[in-house]
């Protein structure tokens, strides 16, 4: 595959340039926590990574939710429509946790909340993604009303699928984080990832996804607590 391009390189993936109307997402081989402060090479997190987002976008594709994925090479690399990102992450609650504790302590940790919770934070490492209102949003010309309303739907229904999907398989979501852009016709799809760097998931109240990096476990354990994700979801 010739990538002529790179375009973006983040702490866990490279952008490359396909064409005008494509790009590929190439999902690194380390991860990293505490804002890159700690970092570790995890072989095999890349290609286990990219294929819980193929398996999730296909899996929101199939049941009425637009994004820009197109495929997956069966390694590390998925094939993306080219998008005007919306420089916002999108984070959808339903427990207690993470900095959720950190801003309102008087809530007991792994609380379910009596509804999801749609956040939304400035996609910034220098201010540390700092949380917005939905006025802030507007007024400061990052999406529209009738856009956020368009974000805020297609959260919901995204956890409303997720949840039910993972919890057929014993799984437990608490809490994951997505990214938004528009294609050329104006189209609103969801974008980035959906994996365990991108999802706090829980087995029987062991973590399957990044949080155990961040607590302390090694690269090589959170490589394994992907796999298992992936066992116990049938993806290849």
């Amino acid at each position: 595959m010739n990538m002529v391009e790179l375009i973006y390189e983040g702490k866990a993936k490279r952008v490359y340039r396909l064409n005008d109307d494509e790009l590929i997402i190439e999902f690194k081989d380390e991860v990293t926590a505490l804002d890159g402060l700690r970092r570790e090479a995890a072989a095999g997190k890349g290609r286990l990574a990219a294929a819980q987002t193929a398996f999730f976008m296909n899996y929101l594709e199939r049941n009425g939710v637009r994004t820009h994925f197109i495929d997956w090479d069966g390694d590390r690399r998925i094939t993306v429509r080219a998008l005007r990102m919306v420089p916002i992450e999108v984070i959808v609650r339903n427990y207690a946790y993470g900095s959720f504790l950190r801003r309102m302590p008087m809530v007991k940790p792994l609380t379910r909340f009596s509804k999801p919770l749609v956040e939304f934070h400035l996609k910034s490492d220098e201010l540390h993604d700092p949380l917005l209102t939905t006025d802030d949003l507007i007024e400061a010309g990052l999406l529209g009303r009738e856009d956020l309303q368009e974000v805020i739907n297609t959260s919901l229904k995204v956890n409303d699928l997720l949840m039910g999907l993972l919890g057929m398989h014993g799984l437990t979501l608490l809490d994951f984080k997505l990214e938004f852009g528009f294609s050329r016709d104006g189209r609103l799809l969801l974008a980035d990832e959906l994996s365990g760097d991108t999802m706090r998931i829980l087995k029987e109240g062991r973590h399957l996804d990044k949080e155990l990096f961040r607590k302390g476990a090694s690269a090589v354990d959170l490589v394994k607590a992907y796999a298992e994700l992936n066992t116990l979801l049938g993806i290849s």
